[in-house]
């Protein structure tokens, strides 16, 4: 029986890779988009508590600085790299064809 398992499985992975690489000649076909957008939850179920890990580091740091210096310190330097950026990631930026920021853009005062 569990030869028969590992057998149905990869014979499942060999037609869908095959399928998929036809897919991808076609360009946009459902099966290319549902491979992509599983690749997209497979990548979030990594990315995104890294995300909010990161976040919620960054956010108590620059809520402490910003009470040692009883407000008097401008934080966007902090909390700029740390609560922006991309939280979700999409087919598309897995794709490359958008960017996938994991750090907000940094502050720059002129």
């Amino acid at each position: 029986m569990r030869k028969a398992i590992i057998a149905g499985v990869m014979l499942g992975t060999v037609l869908v890779a095959s399928a998929s690489h036809a897919a991808r000649a076609e360009g946009d076909s459902y099966l290319y988009q549902f491979g992509w957008g599983m690749g997209a939850i497979g990548a979030n179920l990594l990315y995104m508590p890294a995300k909010l890990a990161y976040t919620a580091v960054g956010g108590i740091v620059g809520g402490l600085a910003y009470a040692v210096s009883l407000g008097s310190v401008d934080l966007d330097a902090v909390w700029s790299p740390v609560l922006g950026g991309t939280y979700v990631l999409s087919p598309a930026m897995l794709r490359g064809e958008e960017p996938i920021l994991f750090f907000g853009e940094t502050y720059h005062e002129e």
